[in-house]
């Protein structure tokens, strides 16, 4: 069995590089992390509190926002969903408009930091996938250097080593898409919010 010494250092260095470079032990990605939406980039309205206490007790709101929020809601039919709402608002379109902008935001903004909790957790696997890959190489390491050395504990060292690798690097690969996931619900709730905002004009 051959040491894959340059193969374990570069799985380990993907993990600890986009860590330290946030300066967030856990965040296993090269994008900063910022867990919440930030309403402010599109809303220059009055603040949204009451609005953000309302919108649950208003069942077509909440309807309607269980409706915007996911992915699988092609934003088309997402933003012919707000133009009805609004027009079926009547006299009330701004302020109804403004309490359906508050669910939307609440509801993605719980999705997000979900997510991004979900990356820390992430991150901590991979950590001490990469600690484990470290314990096998070293596994190997001692096996190859033991005297006399045993060919079968060589054999087994180095078969634990592959597996370890294989399954580190899976995970790892896993890594661009899963980090993407926050920039995707932000890029949506853009979508939306310009969408419910300009249907108040």
């Amino acid at each position: 069995m051959i040491f894959r010494g340059p193969a374990v250092a570069f799985l380990l260095l993907a993990v600890a590089g986009g860590a330290q470079a946030q300066q967030q032990p856990d965040w296993p990605c090269k994008q900063v992390r910022v867990p919440d939406l930030a309403v402010a980039g599109v809303w220059s309205g009055p603040p949204l509190d009451a609005a953000l206490k309302a919108w649950r007790d208003d069942p077509a709101i909440a309807d309607l926002v269980a409706r915007l929020a996911p992915r699988r809601t092609p934003l088309d039919e997402a933003e012919r969903l707000i133009a009805d709402f609004a027009k079926a608002a009547g006299d009330r379109r701004k302020e109804r408009l403004t309490i359906l902008l508050a669910g939307v935001y609440e509801r993605m903004d719980g999705e997000r930091r979900d997510v991004v909790n979900g990356l820390d957790r992430f991150g901590r696997r991979l950590k001490e996938m990469a600690e484990k890959t470290r314990e096998a190489t070293q596994a190997l390491r001692d096996a190859q250097d033991a005297k006399p050395m045993d060919a079968e504990a060589v054999k087994k060292a180095g078969e634990t080593l592959q597996w370890r690798l294989r399954l580190f690097d899976e995970q790892r690969r896993m890594i661009f898409y899963v980090c993407e996931s926050p920039a995707l619900i932000e890029q949506r709730f853009g979508a939306l919010a310009r969408a419910i905002i300009a249907a108040m004009e």
